[in-house]
């Protein structure tokens, strides 16, 4: 999808995806603390402050995130299209037509890819690994209520896609641009693809300190983690290069609803 190009900074848009991280920053914690409570294993250090501080902390991230992201993403020609041509008095009705069924099918088909991996793969290793406690990271059978991972879901929507993809793919990928770049200075597609795979690993690896939560971190426990998510992670962000941020978001949450939710019911 082309982007808008805008010759400033675009604080309509830096506005709207930060006061959106920050909702969803607050709205996955009653799913944090539930999945918590019930293993009795005490909390990893960098979850273990007040959610008062949690908050406080996320709301300056994904601020100076935000903001980074943008920059970064303009320079290599992405960004948000949807929100760009919103604010910019542009009619936005064939852009969302144009992301949102793909988008959504794509969600879709990767949270039923992660079920059947979890279900055929990876419980069965986790449980000649950890035994019967290896059912906490189970798919789709230990989740908190459906409520709550609704809220859950515009977690990995919005926070997650602003922090792994707006941030720090296009951090990437612009780093990776001052060795391969395309006559418009842009990345060239294998600079795009290390980034995207870069970025997918570190998104799997995200997920270990609530892991850690859950269950002890073996080998299988850490390779879930990150073939799961990087899997995800790797989509999402093809389709942040190919139609924009709203629809990685999208994805995402349309994804997060079929493990978080459905499952759950």
């Amino acid at each position: 999808m082309k982007m808008t190009v805008n010759k400033t900074f675009d604080w309509k848009v830096f506005f709207a995806l930060w006061f959106a991280a920050i909702f969803a920053a607050i709205a996955v914690l009653p799913y944090a603390l539930a999945l918590q409570s019930g293993t009795g294993r005490p909390l990893p250090p960098v979850l273990q402050a007040s959610p008062g501080v949690q908050i406080l902390r996320n709301i300056f991230v994904l601020g100076v995130s935000t903001a980074a992201g943008l920059l970064l993403a303009k320079r290599i020609g992405l960004g948000a299209p949807i929100l760009e041509a919103w604010f910019g008095g542009e009619s936005t009705a064939d852009k969302i037509r144009a992301v949102l069924p793909v988008s959504v099918l794509l969600g879709i088909a990767t949270s039923v890819s992660v079920i059947l991996l979890e279900a055929f793969i990876f419980q069965p290793a986790m449980m000649r690994e950890l035994g019967a406690s290896a059912a906490a990271l189970n798919v789709p059978a230990a989740q908190p209520a459906a409520w709550m991972g609704f809220l859950a879901s515009f977690y990995g929507g919005i926070v997650e896609e602003v922090l792994i993809r707006l941030f720090l793919l296009s951090l990437l990928a612009w780093l990776g641009s001052f060795i391969s770049k395309t006559a418009e200075g842009k990345p060239t597609r294998l600079v795009f693809w290390i980034a995207n795979i870069l970025a997918a690993v570190v998104f799997g690896l995200g997920h270990l300190p609530a892991t850690m939560g859950l269950v002890p971190l073996t080998f299988w426990v850490t390779l879930r983690a990150i073939a799961l998510n990087g899997l995800a992670g790797i989509l999402f962000g093809y389709l942040y290069w190919k139609r924009g941020l709203e629809s990685t978001m999208i994805a995402h949450f349309s994804a997060d609803i079929v493990i978080h939710v459905l499952a759950a019911l």
